[in-house]
């Protein structure tokens, strides 16, 4: 094997905070691994705790234990396979980068990667998602991570601060996968709909904003939510009931070039198709847990020329587009104010303890304070 090149400082150990199911974290030590071809090793400066993190912990959602869970990171590169690694952008990555990485890595060669599906790879491993014995340092709720061959990884600007940085690896990259798909169905979208202000919410409608779209409409159940979102880019924000019908005022009969439902709910999902316009599309990205079946109007999908389209991880591409989206509206969009102060690794399992008090909470593992006593 190739030797790797390595940050002289790094330690030769991780420490990780492993989940063992329900609220049974145990912080564990890791020897480092050695990059091997096509491999990067990271040490995580902050992970985010992403809405499907709590889904598993809760139990709302399947997931293999023991694992490192955390799959919204940023780090800076500590070792590189000497064969050199490239990142998203085509540049060769350097020891002491600071970089995002995506959340999955694909085999490259199979039918569904070749069709550019990587996001559905036959062979798909994800970040914060493996086995320990699949995958040991997988996971961004750990001072390292270990990146295979195959796993996007971009460069980060110093105008994008570490928190919102992080958030790039799911929710941006996939609220950019998500407008991507409207802006290749739709032609020249002017009017558009987000159903639902969470982080994927916020970081649709600022990828809208910035593709140029007129109007944006956001609706949430939280005013504070729809408030917030409007801070990004949205035009016009309604406060909606947990079916997706408006709590007050009009609005109902409005019709959209473009919507998208990050809700993930049986009402948001049925006022997102029910506001297309003729010739627009329903993106559906929110929906990744089961639900209640949603009625269809198939006559007006066909009469109407519209598209309704699922989105569910993302391509490389993306990720770079999330990048740029951050760097570009660094100073225009509250992106810091979406993320908390990060605590040390050791409070972890206390930020599963209840709702976080911004989208998003977070940690700084490699802090040196995140060893606890």
């Amino acid at each position: 094997m190739a030797e790797a090149r390595t940050a002289a400082a790094d330690a030769g150990s991780a420490l990780a905070q492993v989940w063992h199911g329900g609220m049974d974290f145990r912080l564990t030590s890791f020897p480092l691994p050695e990059p091997g071809p096509g491999e990067v090793t990271v040490r995580v400066l902050v992970s985010t705790v992403c809405g499907s993190d709590r889904h598993t912990v809760a139990g709302r959602r399947s997931a293999p234990s023991p694992s490192i869970l955390g799959h919204e990171s940023v780090g800076e590169v500590v070792a590189v396979h000497s064969d050199g690694v490239c990142g998203v952008d085509g540049r060769g990555l350097q020891v002491g980068d600071r970089v995002v990485w995506g959340v999955t890595a694909a085999c490259g060669r199979c039918d569904r990667c070749a069709a550019g599906v990587s996001a559905k790879c036959r062979l798909l491993r994800k970040t914060g998602h493996e086995p320990l014995g699949v995958w040991p340092l997988s996971g961004g709720f750990a001072t390292h991570v270990h990146l295979p061959r195959g796993l996007p990884i971009m460069p980060v600007p110093d105008a994008v601060a570490d928190g919102p940085a992080a958030l790039a690896g799911c929710a941006v990259a996939t609220a950019a996968a998500c407008v991507d798909a409207a802006l290749q169905r739709a032609s020249r979208p002017r009017r558009a709909l987000v159903l639902g202000a969470g982080l994927l919410g916020v970081a649709t409608v600022a990828a809208l904003a910035a593709a140029g779209v007129e109007q944006i409409e956001v609706r949430d159940v939280d005013a504070s939510r729809v408030d917030f979102a409007r801070r990004f880019g949205a035009t016009a924000g309604r406060v909606v009931r947990r079916d997706g019908a408006p709590r007050s005022g009009t609005g109902d009969g409005d019709l959209f070039d473009a919507a998208i439902d990050m809700s993930g709910t049986p009402g948001g999902v049925a006022a997102c198709v029910g506001s297309v316009d003729v010739g627009g599309v329903a993106v559906l990205a929110g929906s990744v847990r089961p639900h209640a079946a949603v009625p269809l109007d198939a006559e007006r999908v066909v009469r109407g020329h519209m598209s309704i389209v699922g989105v569910h991880n993302y391509v490389p591409v993306h990720l770079r587009d999330a990048v740029r989206l951050l760097a570009a509206t660094s100073s225009s969009s509250p992106w810091s104010e979406a993320v908390e102060p990060p605590v040390p690794l050791y409070r972890l399992p206390g930020l599963f303890a209840g709702p976080p008090a911004r989208l998003r909470a977070a940690v700084a593992p490699s802090n040196p304070q995140s060893f606890g006593t």
